[in-house]
C-alpha cells in the first residue's frame, strides 16, 4: 500500500516515480516463487516416501476437492480395505481430513 501511494503521489507530477511499486511487485514476485519452491519440494518428498496408491488417492482428492472409499476403489480398482488402510495413513499423517462417520464419510485435502 505504502508504495502505491508512493507511485500515486508523482503521477500528477512531471516525472512518475515508478520505482516503489516497480519494487513492491518484484518483491512480490519473488516471494511466490520461493513458497512455489517449498511447495514443490514438499511434494517431492511426498512422492519418494508415499505408496502409489496414496499418492492416487492424494490427487483424486484435489482434482475433486472431496473423495469417498467408494469413489476411490471406482477410480482406482483397489480392493476396499486397502484403501481403508491408506486413508487412515493419510488422515493420521495429516495430508487428508476425514469429514463424517460411517457410510457418509469423505474426505478432503488437509
Amino acid at each position: 500500500y505504502i508504495a502505491m501511494r508512493r507511485t500515486q503521489t508523482t503521477i500528477r507530477s512531471g516525472e512518475t516515480d515508478w520505482l516503489p511499486w516497480v519494487t513492491f511487485f518484484l518483491r512480490a514476485l519473488q516471494q511466490q516463487k520461493q513458497r512455489l519452491a517449498r511447495k514443490l519440494e514438499q511434494e517431492s518428498l511426498l512422492r519418494e516416501i508415499l505408496p502409489e496408491l496414496s499418492l492416487r488417492i492424494l490427487d483424486l482428492a484435489r482434482d475433486n476437492g472431496q473423495i469417498t472409499i467408494g469413489d476411490i476403489v471406482r477410480f482406482t480398482g483397489a480392493n476396499r480395505n486397502t484403501v481403508k488402510a491408506r486413508l487412515r495413513a493419510l488422515v493420521s499423517a495429516r495430508h487428508l481430513t476425514q469429514h463424517g462417520k460411517g457410510k457418509g464419510t469423505w474426505y478432503g485435502v488437509a
